[in-house]
């Protein structure tokens, strides 16, 4: 289970790749940012799985096939099949098959890894609202997709289909920057209708079963860079995770999570896998991890000592969800966040 409400990052006396059996790892972010990867990415994912790990590619991007993603990871140095991939099509489609008869028509809004889920549990994918659909769901269909296809959708949940999406997060990362994600084209549809969609995709419970029913993991660690998917997600299927640097959680972000976006344990990039995590001890008032001790004072967070930056922010998270408990800390961290660099 995850740590509690009031305690900071946990510590592991073995190493992360040897405590669990299996890593689900997020991709934008954690493996690979603008389709390369990331530093230390390969050679960590490649020592964890020697070690007996099993390596999971979980992704709420619906756009790619599992086949087409694990092919990527191929050409990156990361050996996977298809079976290693499991995306937010998959876990929607499931959701929708048990809801509506097999065989039934589904309007797709989306791309190629929507209609392959699909497919797979047995549903057959049509374009049209006038193709009698029982049910719509959209994924993310990337930068091409006509605004005609929302009409598409628009008009079919008006009517009362029953409408699901593969995930609702508003941006995705790109070469360029920054673009529209499907919770932007979800917006358009329900405006339009005034409807909610059954929504599959991290953080919700649909996604996290579908892993563990892909993967069979006992001792799953989700692996991820966003505390609002990767995070909570994780704490809503209750179980560890370790939210890495390389994405787009800064310290302030962490030092603010609520208690559902707050990691078990934190570390810089993938070789977090490869290590034990240290220990956070309770001193007086403070909380003391390597050569650092964090305190949270009446209007801001203290630090003192030296050592390891990513100890001393361990430190700092400690003192700063034990002062905030159910919420979320309000206190300055700046000053303390740059004495680490962070």
């Amino acid at each position: 289970m995850s740590q509690g409400v009031g305690t900071g990052p946990r510590g592991s006396e073995r190493p992360l790749n040897e405590a669990y059996d299996t890593a689900l790892l997020d991709l934008d972010g954690v493996v690979y940012a603008g389709g390369q990867a990331i530093a230390h990415a390969v050679p960590s994912l490649e020592r964890a799985r020697a070690g007996g790990m099993h390596l999971a590619y979980v992704t709420n991007n619906a756009l790619r096939t599992p086949q087409a993603v694990a092919e990527h990871l191929t050409e990156l140095g990361i050996p996977a099949g298809a079976e290693d991939v499991i995306t937010s099509a998959q876990a929607v489609a499931r959701l929708i098959a048990e809801q509506v008869p097999d065989g039934s028509r589904v309007l797709v809004i989306g791309g190629e890894g929507l209609r392959v889920a699909l497919r797979e549990r047995g549903l057959v994918p049509v374009e049209s609202a006038d193709d009698d659909p029982a049910a719509v769901v959209q994924g993310y269909g990337g930068m091409e997709l006509p605004w005609g296809r929302f009409a598409e959708a628009s008009y079919a949940v008006r009517r009362g289909v029953p409408w699901f999406a593969s995930n609702t997060d508003l941006t995705i990362p790109s070469g360029r920057g920054i673009a529209p994600g499907n919770g932007a084209a979800v917006e358009v549809v329900r405006i339009a209708t005034g409807k909610e969609p059954q929504v599959a995709g991290k953080p919700l419970p649909p996604m996290h079963r579908e892993t563990i029913l892909r993967t069979g993991a006992r001792r799953p660690l989700v692996v991820g860079d966003r505390l609002d998917t990767d995070i909570e997600g994780a704490f809503n299927g209750g179980v560890d995770s370790l939210l890495v640097l390389t994405g787009v959680t800064d310290g302030a972000r962490l030092l603010a999570a609520s208690p559902e976006h707050r990691p078990t344990y934190v570390d810089a990039d993938l070789r977090g896998l490869l290590t034990g995590q240290p220990e956070i001890t309770r001193e007086g008032d403070g909380f003391r991890c390597g050569g650092w001790t964090a305190t949270a004072g009446a209007d801001r967070l203290e630090l003192s000592g030296d050592g390891e930056p990513l100890d001393g922010l361990r430190a700092l998270c400690a003192a700063a969800w034990t002062a905030a408990g159910e919420g979320s800390c309000e206190l300055d961290g700046e000053k303390a966040l740059a004495r680490l660099g962070l």
